[in-house]
């Protein structure tokens, strides 16, 4: 069984490496490569699996999945400019496809010991109203 819990926040970034020009950071990330940085508010979808627990009829507690959502993710990103304030964003690009890979990270260490048979099955993360990034943890199992 499948079940998923929604979370956002609001964050600024740059997507631009380091070590390039400016013309080459415009080439590849077009207006996102401004070095001061633009805004999303981001929204997250976390999605775990396992089987309902027989007397409480939950996979888990939603309450306490909130409270690890929090957190892991909405605590440390709200509100960050995810370059400056969120490591590993000092020295990986913040695309949403690295964020939502970093969200990954912090999230699965908290399911290796966590309730019994509850996996960390998916988390999606909406850049925009028409742009989501998916990560499964594929690099990481």
């Amino acid at each position: 069984m499948l079940i998923t819990r929604k979370a956002g926040f609001s964050a600024s970034h740059c997507t631009a490496r380091p070590d390039w020009s400016a013309e080459r950071n415009a080439e590849v990330y077009g207006e996102s490569a401004n070095p001061h940085g633009h805004g999303h508010n981001y929204e997250l979808e976390v999605t775990l699996s396992g089987e309902p627990d027989p007397v409480t009829g939950m996979v888990m507690d939603l309450k306490e999945l909130k409270g690890i959502l929090n957190e892991e993710v909405v605590h440390p990103f709200d509100h960050r400019h995810l370059n400056h304030e969120v490591p590993p964003f000092d020295r990986v690009v913040p695309t949403t496809e690295n964020v939502a890979r970093e969200i990954w990270r912090r999230l699965a260490r908290r399911f290796q010991d966590g309730p019994p048979g509850v996996r960390l099955h998916n988390v999606r993360l909406w850049e925009t109203a028409d742009v989501y990034v998916d990560y499964g943890g594929e690099d990481e199992r």
